[in-house]
């Protein structure tokens, strides 16, 4: 009887622990959609940038148009030129930027030819947010025909 006495005062301890592994099966499942998932969000599709339907820019100054060519080179139009001046990059800052001190109202566009690389765009957009230009536009020719 000595033997069922003792039995009776030992008690279970609970465990105050969480049961994980479904936990971790579901983790694991999530991360198998994921990696089947990622690689499909990533597809590249060919674009034409320089045609749009855009409509014009209704503006009471005249703008100021930095033209971006194939090679990297610059031009600049201001207030109505008939033809655009060839110019370097530190020049075409400096002279926009003082052209924009002096009429922050007026609209800045970049015209990129379609041949140009993305990239030289980019870097003319750089190069007027270096000179104090806040705002620059893209300029574009109207699409023929359309969908």
């Amino acid at each position: 009887m000595s033997v069922i006495a003792g039995r009776r005062h030992r008690k279970r301890k609970l465990k105050a622990e969480i049961n994980v592994v479904p936990y971790i099966d579901v983790m694991l499942v999530l991360l198998v959609i994921f990696m089947i998932t990622a690689p499909l969000l990533n597809l590249g599709v060919d674009i034409d940038l320089p045609q749009s339907r855009a409509k014009s820019i209704n503006a009471k100054t005249e703008p100021v148009v930095v033209q971006v060519y194939p090679d990297g080179s610059y031009a600049l139009t201001v207030k109505g030129d008939q033809a655009p001046q060839s110019m370097s990059a530190e020049a075409l800052a400096a002279r926009v930027g003082a052209f924009h001190r002096q009429n922050p109202a007026a609209p800045v566009l970049v015209a990129g030819e379609g041949a140009a690389k993305y990239q030289h765009v980019m870097d003319a957009i750089d190069l007027l947010r270096g000179a104090g230009v806040e705002k620059v536009s893209l300029l574009t020719d109207q699409k023929q025909g359309g969908r």
